[in-house]
């Protein structure tokens, strides 16, 4: 779905405002944070944290080396 949003002055900074639709589709609430990833082709806004994913892959090959010794500390 393509929406065309208008920024607007918010003090010192830039805003924008996701219409109520696309919010309630998206499951997002007020307060919810949200990334703003800039790309080859423009903004990219996620909920999806890239740096936790990231750790994530990192802990998953950590996890699976070292299964057995996280088991036995397990205990």
């Amino acid at each position: 779905m393509v929406t065309q949003i208008k920024l607007r002055r918010a003090g010192g900074s830039i805003s924008a405002t996701l219409p109520k639709a696309m919010a309630e589709r998206l499951h997002l609430e007020s307060g919810d944070p949200i990334f703003a990833i800039e790309t080859d082709d423009g903004i990219l806004l996620t909920p999806y944290d890239p740096d936790f994913e990231r750790a994530m892959k990192v802990y998953e090959r950590g996890a699976r080396k070292y299964r057995h010794a996280l088991r036995e500390l397990a205990k």
